[in-house]
């Protein structure tokens, strides 16, 4: 079992690609290489390929490096299930995991929501995206200030306030505050239910 991420940036074509590509190919490469784990198309679409329990983790991290740059958004819809073909590169690939992907990516549209999962599980898909319509409520709002200390804390899950504070030139108290805006514990808190519940899923 595999879990496929399709996204596509939101607001793209009022920005120069150098103000995000390269932070996101920086970011998708801590992932694996290109073609076969990611690929980026049609100038501002991506496709991830990447292990179950880390599929939410990985999403939740782009929207925020994404976020960064204000007035950019993502759009991702997280396929589970199998892969039955593969191909030279993730979007040569095939199984319900792509398949749900793309019909999940398509959902997002017409439903008005920037993240969603799909797994073959239906009511695991109604309960885990419940979830994270209500996480999107805080994370859609955050400002790039409040998005990047949510990806530097998820990129280094290790690091210390204080090191925050000395990477980005802040004393830590600005830290704390901008984590609590950034409402992470809510975050690292959907990111563990979800991690504990998909294992039941993959059973």
């Amino acid at each position: 079992m595999v879990a496929i991420i399709t996204g596509d940036i939101i607001n793209s074509r009022g920005y120069e690609p150098t103000e995000w590509m390269p932070k996101l190919k920086s970011c998708l490469a801590q992932w694996g290489d290109t073609p076969t784990t990611w690929e980026i198309y049609r100038g501002d679409e991506i496709q991830i390929r990447i292990s179950v329990s880390k599929a939410l983790f990985a999403a939740i991290q782009l929207k925020a490096l994404i976020k960064t740059v204000k007035g950019l958004d993502i759009r991702m819809g997280i396929g589970i299930g199998e892969e039955s073909f593969v191909g030279a590169g993730v979007s040569e690939s095939n199984g319900t995991a792509y398949q749900r992907s793309g019909i999940t990516l398509e959902a997002l549209k017409e439903k008005k929501v920037h993240l969603m999962l799909t797994t073959a599980d239906e009511a695991y898909n109604r309960t885990m995206n419940l979830l994270l319509k209500l996480a999107s409520d805080f994370m859609d709002d955050w400002s790039p200030v409040s998005a990047e200390i949510v990806y530097l804390s998820l990129r280094n899950p290790n690091v210390s306030q204080l090191n925050l504070a000395e990477q980005l030139n802040i004393n830590q108290s600005a830290v704390s505050q901008r984590t609590k805006r950034a409402r992470l514990d809510l975050v690292q808190e959907v990111l563990a239910y979800y991690e504990s519940t998909i294992k039941k899923i993959q059973e």
